[in-house]
């Protein structure tokens, strides 16, 4: 019984995350730590363009949430070469004000079964919603705080909602 209610009380005295922190609540991930490090650059949405990405619209769930605004690498998906520093999509959730603000990234391929680090990817089948084959994906929210997963598709602490606002 003390150990349950230790739990609840750390539950309970648990930070609550703001938009844009980093989770941290479920412990160490080594995996989400390594891609925050290698990847920092990104914070600069202009150095994902001068390295090559280019955006696609804004990805949101059916069931709310979304993966925000990916910008792509075409040759690092083409390379099939899984490389921490050069994940093949980095995401950005669009501002109000057209700001672009890092939230995560992800590793595609389409050989498969594919994993980083121990952590296996997620199959898509063809035909897609992106017009890909079918491929291998792992999404690392290194930047917004996930409460589904560090590793999940979607994010309910992620939206699409500012595109639709600067469209009007």
């Amino acid at each position: 019984m003390l150990a349950a209610g230790a739990l609840l009380l750390s539950l309970a005295a648990a930070p609550a995350f703001a938009h844009g922190e980093v989770a941290m609540d479920a412990g160490p991930n080594p995996l989400a730590d390594s891609v925050r490090e290698a990847n920092a650059r990104f914070s600069d949405v202009a150095v994902a363009i001068s390295e090559g990405y280019a955006p696609i619209p804004c990805v949101s769930g059916t069931d709310g949430g979304a993966m925000g605004i990916h910008y792509v690498n075409a040759k690092l998906i083409e390379d099939e070469v899984i490389d921490i520093a050069h994940p093949e999509a980095v995401m950005y959730e669009p501002g109000p004000d057209g700001q672009r603000t890092l939230i995560a990234v992800e590793y595609i391929t389409t050989k498969g079964p594919a994993e980083l680090d121990g952590h296996l990817f997620s199959f898509t089948n063809a035909p897609n919603r992106y017009g890909l084959p079918a491929f291998y994906e792992l999404h690392v929210w290194a930047w917004r705080a996930n409460p589904t997963g560090a590793f999940a598709d979607m994010n309910p602490n992620a939206s699409c909602d500012a595109v639709a606002a600067t469209a009007n």
